[in-house]
């Protein structure tokens, strides 16, 4: 341990989140966030994680939300205390809605300093509102004003860091099992913020689910596949299992395979062949053609949408949610 709380904290803080299986960190500059971004840098100098510097903290939000959609793991971005924690709000939102597994690491001033008008403070607790799968004001490590005795630094932030990569991952919580999204860690903590802190990870492994029984879809029905963002091979994986068309769009990851429909959109319109669909199965977030949007709210079609974050797709009032696929043999 060191004469700073606050360092030790941060450290085990970070080696715990490399510990479950965070390999990207970015940061954002700052004061009151000098311990994270200490024991982070110090920790990607052993090879034990990777760090990104973003002078702005939109910017910073952003890119750590690119890491974590394009590596499937939780990637984690940090800044200072006061109007700063703001600024992720955008990558929040975006994380929510399309189901990213974002860890939103703002550092904030110690209890005695919210609500008096000292410098770099807001309310920074519940910031994000309902954008967030999991949000915790943590403790304050190291010991109070006066010397009165506080947490011991070791468990002030013990924990945090994989309950907030398996909330990120839908591992915790009811009704939301496997459906990721962002997840917010407030941590305040008090001066000294600068000293060297004993810093070691060995990198692991995230937590992942256990397996999940597949919802049985027969082969009757007349049925489209639709793929929206971030579908990825699945939904070409189904459509091949049940010799059912294939609605991609661009951004699904899904845009192959010889049941690929071109020019869906027109075939859409066309009631004599969009207006004989009876099921469609979607993947993803579908998001860029008004066609599709009409075809998931019609009344006479059964919806059945595999479910991995953000707000569930339901817009035909009737929408069956589902973990995972197969086609009846």
């Amino acid at each position: 341990m060191t004469a700073s709380p606050a360092s030790d904290a941060a450290a085990d803080l970070i080696a715990e989140l490399i510990a479950h299986g965070v390999r990207d960190l970015v940061l954002s500059p700052g004061s009151r966030s000098q311990a994270l971004a200490l024991a982070a840098t110090a920790l990607a100098r052993s090879g034990a994680l990777r760090v990104h510097v973003r002078i702005d903290e939109r910017a910073a939000g952003f890119t750590a939300l690119g890491l974590a959609r394009e590596t499937g793991a939780p990637a984690a971005v940090v800044c200072t205390s006061g109007t700063a924690a703001g600024n992720l709000l955008p990558a929040t939102m975006e994380a929510f809605h399309s189901g990213v597994p974002l860890l939103l690491l703002t550092a904030d001033r110690p209890p005695e300093l919210r609500g008096v008008g000292a410098n770099q403070a807001t309310i920074q607790p519940g910031i994000f509102g309902p954008f967030v799968r999991l949000h915790i004001d943590a403790a304050v490590p190291g010991h109070a004003r006066g010397g009165r005795a506080d947490l011991p630094s070791p468990t002030a932030w013990s924990g945090l860091g994989e309950r907030a990569v398996r909330a990120a991952l839908g591992l915790e919580g009811d009704g939301l099992a496997g459906v990721h999204g962002p997840v917010h860690l407030n941590l305040p903590s008090r001066e000294p913020l600068s000293a060297a802190a004993d810093v070691a990870a060995t990198p692991g492994e995230m937590p992942t689910p256990g397996a999940v029984e597949p919802v049985l879809l027969s082969r009757g029905p007349r049925t489209v596949v639709v793929a929206g963002a971030d579908a990825g091979p699945d939904a070409e994986e189904l459509s091949h299992a049940g010799g059912w068309p294939l609605i991609a769009e661009i951004v699904s990851g899904s845009r192959f395979g010889r049941l690929l429909v071109h020019g869906y959109r027109e075939l859409l319109r066309d009631e004599t062949l969009g207006g004989r669909i009876q099921r469609v199965v979607v993947f993803g977030h579908p998001t860029l053609s008004r066609e599709v949007a009409a075809l998931l709210a019609r009344s006479d079609v059964e919806v059945v949408a595999v479910r991995r974050g953000g707000e569930a797709l339901n817009l035909n009032g009737r929408t069956r949610a589902a973990s995972a696929l197969a086609v009846e043999p």
